[in-house]
């Protein structure tokens, strides 16, 4: 009997290995939402760089569910930290005082052009700040 489970788990965790190194060598890119070290991240499994998180969400077409109800807090633990429109570059400061948030309560992911838009202390948006 221990031959059998040990010959068992053997093989399960060689078909794990090459599961996970043929995910790997298929989503190579740290761009790639696909990516076993952004999904692993994203499970807060692994610690990414976080700004190649940031740049690897918008390709993420589950990149809200990050952000959306979460609070402060939550998301200085996800993403380090979060910038005011006062803190981040001219660009995305002229964005946010020209956008349709600007009389909102938001606050920047990182120095990224990700924006966050709250309803108390609950995130309600996620916006990426392009094109303005």
């Amino acid at each position: 009997m221990t031959k059998s489970l040990a010959r068992t788990v053997a093989l399960a965790l060689t078909f794990f290995i090459a599961a996970v190194i043929g995910w790997a060598a298929t989503y190579p890119s740290d761009s790639d939402p696909k990516n076993i070290k952004y999904v692993l991240w994203k499970n807060g499994l692994y610690g990414m760089n976080l700004d190649t998180a940031m740049g690897t969400m918008i390709g993420d077409g589950s990149r809200e569910k990050l952000v959306i109800g979460k609070t402060r807090v939550q998301l200085r633990e996800k993403f380090g930290y979060l910038s005011t429109p006062a803190d981040v570059s001219q660009y995305l400061k002229g964005c946010y005082q020209t956008s349709a948030w600007k009389d909102r309560d938001a606050l920047f992911i990182r120095n990224s052009p990700w924006m966050v838009v709250f309803e108390g202390d609950k995130a309600t948006e996620l916006v990426l700040i392009k094109g303005c």
